[in-house]
């Protein structure tokens, strides 16, 4: 099998190369591949390979954003064939070819200690996928935050307080504040009185 792992940092001279992603990082919500499509039909594999080895091998593209970590495959044959539906015989008739389902995939050492197989563009597929996801969720974080601060900012002027606006510094830390010591709550009226009175005792006190 011909094998590139120059994306991959060794752990130790002669050991096997580290996998970069955690198998805590996960793409469960991820239901799109990032596919190079002009890559994809340049590549040694879609050239050479059998129809039916390509297929396979497409499916095992797919399989390995489902596996742990995300974007690699487990190197038990009897797996392998499991993922692809066929019997252990076929799978390893699929393997005897000169391009076989696992070409470019290599066996990486995980964070776990688990030996898997990586393959260097479904890595890179995936970290820019983690890189996205990432991104996404500080995007939700911030929009809820400004939200957040809004409306307790519209609370604070219903209930009388708009004159504390005035201090640049105090909305943030009444938000932390209310973050910290009333978590879950329904920011109502009468929890931004008490959280406030409860505030103003902690920053007098």
């Amino acid at each position: 099998m011909n094998v590139n792992t120059s994306h991959l940092r060794s752990i130790d001279e002669g050991g096997l190369p580290e996998y970069p992603i955690s198998v805590h990082d996960r793409l469960d919500s991820h239901y799109f591949i990032q596919w190079n499509l002009k890559r994809w039909r340049k590549s040694v594999f879609r050239q050479l390979a059998e129809p039916d080895v390509g297929w396979f091998g497409f499916l095992l593209f797919c399989e390995s954003h489902d596996e742990t970590p995300v974007g690699t495959l487990p190197t038990d044959e009897r797996l392998l064939a499991k993922a692809v539906e066929v019997p252990i015989e076929r799978w390893r008739q699929l393997c005897s070819r000169d391009i076989t389902p696992l070409h470019n995939w290599a066996r990486v050492q995980c964070d776990n200690g688990e030996v898997r197989l990586a393959h260097p563009v479904m890595t890179e597929v995936t970290l820019e996928a983690l890189k996205s996801k990432r991104a996404n969720s500080q995007r939700t974080a911030e929009r809820k935050q400004a939200k957040q601060r809004k409306d307790l900012s519209e609370m604070l002027e219903r209930i009388g307080a708009a004159h504390m606006l005035k201090n640049p510094a105090f909305l943030d830390r009444f938000l932390s504040f209310v973050d910290e010591n009333y978590p879950g709550k329904q920011r109502r009226e009468g929890l931004v009185r008490e959280a406030l009175d409860a505030f103003s005792l902690q920053v007098t006190g």
